[in-house]
Order: C-alpha cells, then sequence, then structure tokens
C-alpha cells in the first residue's frame, strides 16, 4: 500500500516520502496515529503544499526531545522492589514503572512506548535504559533496583 509520511518515522522514513509499506501497518499504524495518508493524487498535493509546515512541527519537536534529552542523558534513578534471598525481583521493572520514576524524581513526562530496557529487569544491580525520544535523538539513562528491606 503506497503511503506519504507526514512526520519522521524511525526505520521507515522521512516527512513526505511516499513509500510502500503493508496494508496492517499502514491501516492500524500510520494512519491511525495520523503519521501518513493514503497516496492519492489529492493528498500528494496537499502534503507538497503543507511540506514545509510539517517540517517546522517536526523540527519543535526534535527541540523538545534535545531538551528532555539534556536533562536525563546519563542519570541514574534508583527503584526500591522486593526480592528473594539470591537477588531475583518478584516480578520485574517495567517501562510504565521507570516512566512515573521519571516523572516523580526528575519532572520529565516520557510515555512507557518510549522506553525500551537494553535487557529485562528481573534481578538486583544496575540496568541501562534507552528512551527515543525522537527519531534522530535517543537518551540513555542508569536503572539501580535496590531491595525494599522495609515491605517485607
Amino acid at each position: 500500500m503506497k503511503i506519504i509520511l507526514l512526520e519522521n518515522v524511525s526505520k521507515v522514513g522521512s516527512i513526505g516520502d511516499i513509500i510502500d509499506v503493508k496494508r496492517g501497518f499502514a491501516r492500524n499504524f500510520l494512519i491511525s496515529k495520523k503519521k501518513a495518508l493514503f497516496a492519492s493524487k489529492e493528498n500528494i498535493k496537499q502534503v507538497e503544499k503543507i511540506k514545509q509546515e510539517l517540517s517546522k512541527k517536526d523540527q519543535e519537536k526534535k527541540k523538545d526531545a534535545k531538551n528532555i534529552h539534556d536533562q536525563i542523558q546519563n542519570k541514574k534513578l534508583e527503584i526500591k522492589k522486593l526480592s528473594t534471598e539470591n537477588n531475583e525481583l518478584y516480578g520485574s521493572v517495567k517501562p510504565t514503572e521507570i516512566s512515573k520514576i521519571l516523572l516523580e524524581k526528575l519532572k520529565v513526562e516520557i510515555g512507557p512506548s518510549l522506553i525500551q530496557p537494553i535487557k529485562e529487569i528481573k534481578t538486583l544491580g544496575s540496568f541501562k535504559v534507552k528512551i527515543n525520544l525522537h527519531p534522530e535523538i535517543q537518551s540513555e539513562i542508569l536503572i539501580k533496583v535496590i531491595s525494599d528491606e522495609n515491605a517485607k
């Protein structure tokens, strides 16, 4: 299915690109999230007219992402979790939990969908977590999971 991208999408394309993607990806993700339009002749003409405006919006998003990147890059956050005697957690640390801690400690709101732990956090220790703020800007933070002795 041919579509026109309305914003930069990592590993897919940039604003104004006319690309061919699978029908399900186009309908269920790109078009429903208003990241793309069906590539009809009218839409192609319309996108050519508003391409500069879309580019300007993307630059603003990139600037906001850069500000957040500067605030959180290489920060260390601690999370207290219940653990067993051999340092395994009851459950794991999920992106939703990391998102809440970023909001509490650093006053930065980042959606859980942008947070990607490099490996699953199921034990005590330090873990690197990638945060995709913009297709061109990624940050990395360190999550230190410590035992919560008081909650037992």
